[in-house]
């Protein structure tokens, strides 16, 4: 066997799996394609408890959070690189009845071990507008996407356990107990190639909602808040006067272009909220791996047990994928359950009912 797993695809999802198995003590090959558009290499990497215009607690944050900042502090400390930022989300308040709808929420104690008090509103005011005052999201953060990407792709590059390619299916030679590709046989197949998974003719069946999403990347001079302001869109210091701007959500026109709707649109966002100039120097498109139903797809294809899958992290990759990764994990090597709302035998009915599957 040359391998115990095979992974295709080295976004957030595929890097994530690869360092799980491993740590376990697996031979993990990866297989990945850098020609082809990379959602993960779009994303901000923000991860964030309390999202969207509602407040709402992010699936799963009392177990998702602690698990990434164990998770990716200690491949910072073992491969001695730096990727991972902690800080706090400003969300200034847009009315009078906002303020008060969120100082309500905040009353849930399952919301207000999120909220960071005292806010010092002053220390934004000459940024940002924010005459309601606003509040704070802690346990946030970000992670350099790139860095980490990297960083997992030299470590399994030096080992010998990296291989560019174009992955071609009709390469592939499928048992029960194992798969060849290119004349080397390992254990398990494992797919995770984000939106890109559509045109895979063993998955093609599940429930994809993919969402292409646009970002800027903004030069401020005399901008000095140090934490994500978010208001309808995110401004995210990155480093020295860059920032970065977004993001748009739009279900059509799914290719990897940017566009002047974009750009404009997060532009009349950015304006509202801004007090200081701001000059572009960067647009970027991606799509998210996103799912009908919200949650991920991971388990082992119907009719193939020695191929998977693990994909459909959304725009949550940074904050879901060292959990889920972990699960998977022990699903594969230990036989546990993998829970009903990421398990892709939620969908199998879709596969028996389907098109040719394969």
């Amino acid at each position: 066997m040359s391998a115990d797993y095979l992974i295709v695809g080295q976004g957030i999802a595929g890097s994530v799996l690869a360092w799980t198995l491993h740590q376990r003590g697996k031979k993990v090959v990866l297989v990945n394609a850098p020609q082809r558009p990379s959602a993960s290499l779009v994303a901000a990497g923000i991860f964030n408890p309390l999202t969207g215009r509602k407040l709402v607690r992010t699936w799963k944050a009392d177990e998702l959070f602690p698990f990434l900042t164990v998770f990716y502090g200690e491949i910072e400390k073992k491969l001695n690189t730096h990727f991972l930022h902690f800080t706090n989300i400003y969300r200034p308040y847009r009315s009078v009845e906002e303020q008060n709808t969120y100082m309500a929420l905040t009353a849930d104690p399952s919301i207000y071990q999120y909220i960071a008090e005292p806010v010092d509103n002053q220390q934004y005011a000459p940024y940002v507008q924010n005459p309601y005052g606003g509040l704070e999201v802690t346990g946030s953060g970000w992670v350099d996407v790139p860095v980490f990407l990297h960083a997992i792709q030299e470590f399994f590059r030096q080992s010998d356990q990296y291989i560019e390619a174009d992955f071609n299916h009709n390469e592939l030679v499928i048992s029960r107990d194992n798969v060849v590709w290119r004349g080397q046989a390992y254990g398990k197949l494992l797919f995770c190639e984000g939106p890109h998974a559509k045109d895979n003719p063993l998955f093609d069946w599940l429930p994809y909602n993919p969402v292409k999403g646009q970002v800027l990347d903004v030069v401020m001079d005399n901008y000095h808040v140090t934490h994500i302001v978010n208001q309808g869109i995110f401004i995210m210091p990155v480093e020295s006067n860059l920032y970065r701007v977004g993001a748009t959500y739009t279900w059509h026109d799914l290719d990897w272009q940017t566009t002047e709707d974009g750009k404009a649109f997060l532009e009349q966002k950015l304006q509202a909220v801004l007090k200081v100039p701001y000059r572009i120097i960067g647009q970027r498109a991606g799509i998210r791996p996103a799912t009908k139903d919200r949650r991920p797809l991971m388990g082992l294809h119907p009719a193939h047990p020695a191929i998977g899958i693990f994909n459909g992290l959304g725009t949550k990759g940074v904050s879901l994928a060292p959990f889920w990764a972990d699960r998977f994990a022990d699903f594969l090597e230990d036989h546990k359950e993998l829970d009903p709302e990421v398990n892709i035998e939620r969908t199998f009915s879709l596969y028996y009912s389907g098109k040719n599957p394969v």
